[in-house]
């Protein structure tokens, strides 16, 4: 999953500093949160050569420093967080900025971020803004680190009243209203409805590791990205686990069951960036095969590979048959980030997969405009053929079949995360939550062949010409927001339960960071209305609907909670 957190975005800010006999982290924090302090001495701070905040970090929304923009920075987190990311930035990195140790050949270790990267060639950018390119051939081995470039306790070389005036300033940095072009789909405001949406735990605890099923002293170390409905059962469900930990949960009886149904943990890679057991799909005729899929990340020969397995359930359905995993399809990522986002069969009976571009940030390579690769794309395969050489056929009727130069694999295009995405029941459309870059969020409806504009815009908004095509057609979003609304957007579903709610036909869908819940009408593409309709309790990982057509938040805390929309009016 992209999930864009703080993470920490300020993680390589205030190069350089450090001193002896500074106050104590708690020191700091309580002072900054006590005091405004001077956002104009603060904006000196930053561009001061003493800190050497300016070396790694961009304010004004062109980024290509070694640190993430902080253009708009306090929309997206609040006071309490920023003052966290200066005191401890190996915390929680930013996506996309993680450190990368490169070994070469030789032996010299080169540390610095990702920027670009090619099937020849990767380039770093360190911490001093130096740009180094390495040849793939000369790499012995690359890995990558949990710790910061920013190293801990900088903080220390600042009195308390300019680590203050440090933290104003940043508060300042918030996205005009009028730094993008007013479009009916971008909204400037968003009206929360008068009364909001409730969200009631549907499960009596957080999803983990039951006792009798894990080896001692286990724990879950990552969340809760998947929650669905067993077909043919009226309320027993699977969820999993970044972990690959799966879980069967009966709510049939009295009291609910919960229990391991697989564990996948050996055959997935999740140790650094947002990779591990990200979604699962059953086959359309699973009460017939027992088949189902999972969608995870590996490592295999010094790169992380994206891979669709699909695997069976036991007769009984209890748990999985433990027969191995059957790899259908597969494809390298670039960087660590973007590597992945849903999969779904459609009505079709086919089985729809959205890749993200791989990174780096920006895409500097264009992968999401390139129709030789999967990456940056939603993909349409047969689960039940095989073409020559593969596990799976490709349909006739895909756009690029036969194609030259283009995977026939491939259903849509110019897509930068779509982390999560879902059909409409009732229509049949296919709603994509695509995550932005710097300043936008977007909702598309998808539809074969089209292109939806990354890395050439952002939303609706230009981002590179870079690799603008002649003639070529963008399909705008149905939707967007700015950050102030939330920095990652989680695709979700059209409500179609009770067809006399007025939800009836909203598609529903929300931001991991703000947890703001979202409602929206369109006609033809194009945004009618758009209401915030709730805040959600923790971070929100996806939304999963059952066979009524009911709506469950899953958080990434491990919990799941249902709707409920009938006390709230969206009209």
């Amino acid at each position: 999953m992209r999930i864009e957190s703080v993470g920490v975005i300020l993680s390589f800010l205030l190069v350089g500093v450090g001193a002896m006999g500074a106050p104590s982290q708690k020191e700091f924090r309580d002072f900054a949160m006590g005091h405004d302090g001077d956002a104009r001495a603060g904006r000196v701070l930053f561009n001061d050569p003493r800190t050497g905040c300016f070396k790694c970090h961009s304010t004004d929304g062109r980024g290509g420093k070694a640190g993430p923009d902080l253009f708009a920075i306090r929309d997206k987190f609040p006071r309490s967080e920023l003052i966290e990311a200066v005191l401890n930035p190996s915390a929680s990195i930013a996506v996309g900025y993680e450190m990368t140790i490169v070994e070469k050949k030789s032996g010299d270790e080169i540390v610095g971020v990702i920027k670009d990267g090619t099937a020849e060639s990767i380039e770093l950018i360190q911490g001093n803004g130096e740009r180094v390119h390495i040849a793939r051939s000369d790499i012995k081995s690359q890995r990558g680190s949990k710790i910061s470039l920013m190293p801990q306790g900088l903080e220390a070389g600042l009195s308390l009243e300019e680590f203050a005036d440090l933290i104003g300033f940043l508060t300042t940095l918030r996205q005009a209203e009028n730094s993008l072009a007013s479009n009916r789909g971008m909204p400037e405001n968003i009206p929360a409805l008068a009364k909001p949406i409730k969200l009631t735990p549907f499960l009596s605890e957080p999803v983990q590791s039951p006792p009798g099923f894990a080896p001692q002293g286990y724990q879950v170390q990552n969340g809760l990205l998947w929650f669905g409905q067993i077909p043919g059962t009226r309320d027993v469900f699977l969820a999993a686990h970044e972990t690959g930990k799966i879980f069967r949960i009966d709510k049939s009886g009295t009291n609910e069951v919960k229990m391991l149904f697989a564990d996948l943990s050996k055959e997935i890679f999740n140790e650094r960036g947002p990779n591990g057991l990200v979604c699962l799909a059953f086959h359309p005729r699973f009460r017939e095969n027992r088949k189902y899929y999972a969608e995870h990340q590996v490592f295999e020969h010094g790169k992380i590979v994206t891979t669709v397995v699909e695997r069976r359930a036991g007769a009984d359905f209890v748990s999985d048959s433990g027969e191995p995993s059957r790899r259908l399809w597969e494809t390298e990522a670039t960087t660590e980030v973007h590597t992945g986002g849903c999969m779904a069969f459609g009505p079709d009976g086919y089985l729809y997969i959205s890749m993200g571009d791989t990174g780096p940030q920006g895409d500097p390579e264009g992968h999401g405009q390139n129709l030789g690769l999967e990456l940056g794309k939603i993909l349409r395969i047969d689960v039940d053929r095989e073409d020559a050489g593969l596990k799976y056929a490709i349909p006739r009727d895909n756009p690029f079949y036969g194609r030259t130069n283009a995977r026939p694999e491939i259903w849509a295009y110019g897509l930068r995360e779509p982390w999560r995405f879902s059909f409409d029941p009732v229509t049949k459309d296919l709603w994509v939550g695509d995550v932005g870059q710097d300043r936008v969020e977007e909702v598309d409806i998808v539809r074969g062949g089209e292109n939806y504009g990354w890395n050439v815009y952002e939303g609706f908004e230009p981002f590179s010409n870079r690799y603008r095509r002649a003639d070529e057609n963008f399909v705008p979003p149905v939707f967007a927001y700015r950050r102030k609304f939330g920095n990652c957007v989680i695709g979700g579903c059209v409500y179609r339960g009770d067809k006399h709610s007025s939800f009836y036909g909203v598609y529903i869908c929300a931001d991991y960071t703000s947890r703001r819940i979202f409602g929206l009408t369109q006609e033809n593409r194009v945004l009618k209305s758009v209401r915030e309709i709730g805040v959600a309790p923790e971070l929100i990982a996806e939304f999963a609907t059952d066979e009524r057509g009911e709506v469950y938040e899953v958080g990434y805390g491990g919990m799941v909670f249902h709707l409920e929309l009938a006390d709230a009016d969206f009209r």
